[in-house]
């Protein structure tokens, strides 16, 4: 025989004081979980969607990021020459060799603050490798002129990067002639100029990396076993979003730790507050106990009953952190992504499968912080809850 749950949300109305306050602590434990897994989904998210998987990136052999490959003309030229890469209307290979540095740049409205910038040295005819990306405002830049393109997160972030603004960089002065959406990817956080251009500018002979557009993603390995047997060239191939994932790795799983080392130190508290609520609720209800117990309902009835009730307490908790953390979802911020060690701006993503991990964890706090107190009221004789009454 259970006990009705109308039992235990009559006793949760009752005790409401102590109802909201436990469920206010696990609240701020949920909407921490949820905050932490959203910044580090978010991170991700964004440089995952700056890769396409029918694109391929060409960096030097043993290279991991392209801040630390170089890629001469020659080897650029054999790998755009390889029957795997796609070509285009007018015939010629869809491949891009790009160059990639980092600049430091001053934040608008603190004169003290900075932050390095990549800025990546495109052909003029990048949109066609990446048709994802679109012309937000302004004009397409001239081939050999001192004009470049900046994402749509960078031109209220840093000085100098609003539509007909200057850019100090290399030496030389850069007119930002346009600004482009790369679609919340993290080319929205990079400043694009014409890469013969930014070559001696930026005191460059080769270039970082090559992006190309694969006939077929699955031939990626034939035309790395070309690569490989071909000694003219030190290159290494891979699929662009696989690229830019292992890139969010570090970063992403860093955030991921210390938020739940923060976690699971509030957690402790949130439990000791559901075991002294439901102690309380036990010591109170004595003589409810008793009553329960000469009806005929057995101990396990009881426990299930006070374990349900503490679920039922940490998962309103759940809920209010779940709708805490909400507000959040889309809000803009950055951070140094610590594989190219330039700034990516990104948005806090809470996504499904985050609010129903809140949610468990709400659970899990219930049953660790209910089992004792339910089994203290389980294990009482009739004659025990009378005299505790």
């Amino acid at each position: 025989m259970r006990l009705p749950l109308q039992y235990n949300l009559r006793n949760l109305v009752v005790r409401r004081t102590m109802t909201l306050m436990t469920a206010g602590g696990i609240a701020l434990v949920v909407a921490v979980l949820v905050l932490t897994l959203a910044l580090a989904h978010g991170f991700s998210a964004t440089l995952v969607a700056t890769g396409r998987a029918d694109n391929a990136i060409v960096l030097r052999g043993g290279a991991t990021s392209e801040m630390m490959s170089s890629l001469s003309r020659d080897s650029a030229r054999i790998v755009a020459a390889d029957p795997a890469v796609a070509r285009g209307p007018d015939g010629e290979p869809l491949a891009q060799p790009e160059m990639v540095v980092l600049v430091n740049l001053l934040r608008r409205g603190d004169p003290d603050a900075s932050s390095n910038v990549s800025v990546r040295g495109v052909d003029p005819q990048v949109f066609a490798l990446r048709p994802d990306i679109r012309l937000r405002e302004g004009r397409m830049l001239r081939p050999g002129m001192d004009e470049v393109l900046v994402g749509r997160k960078l031109d209220r972030r840093f000085e100098g990067c609003g539509l007909g603004e200057t850019l100090h960089m290399g030496g030389r002065d850069w007119r930002v002639v346009g600004t482009f959406d790369a679609g919340g990817s993290g080319f929205d956080s990079e400043i694009w100029g014409d890469r013969e251009a930014f070559l001696p500018a930026f005191d460059r002979v080769e270039y970082s990396s090559l992006t190309l557009r694969l006939t077929d993603p699955a031939r990626l390995a034939d035309l790395l076993a070309r690569l490989e047997a071909d000694p003219r060239v030190r290159a290494e191939p891979q699929i662009e979003r696989e690229y830019y994932r292992l890139q969010s790795q570090q970063l992403a799983g860093v955030i991921r730790a210390l938020g739940l080392f923060l976690v699971v130190v509030m957690a402790a508290g949130a439990v000791f507050g559901a075991l002294n609520t439901m102690y309380a609720a036990v010591g109170s209800r004595s003589r409810e106990i008793a009553t329960l117990l000469a009806l005929g309902f057995p101990p396990r009835s009881i426990l299930a009953s006070f374990l349900v009730e503490s679920v039922l307490l940490c998962l309103i908790g759940g809920v209010l952190g779940c709708l805490l953390a909400l507000p959040v979802h889309g809000v803009s911020t950055g951070t140094t992504n610590w594989a190219s060690f330039s700034e990516v701006a990104f948005e806090f993503r809470i996504s499904p499968g985050i609010l129903a991990i809140g949610l468990l964890a709400s659970v899990v706090l219930g049953l660790v912080g209910g089992y004792f107190p339910a089994r203290a009221a389980a294990r009482r004789t009739v004659s025990e809850a009378l005299r505790a009454g």
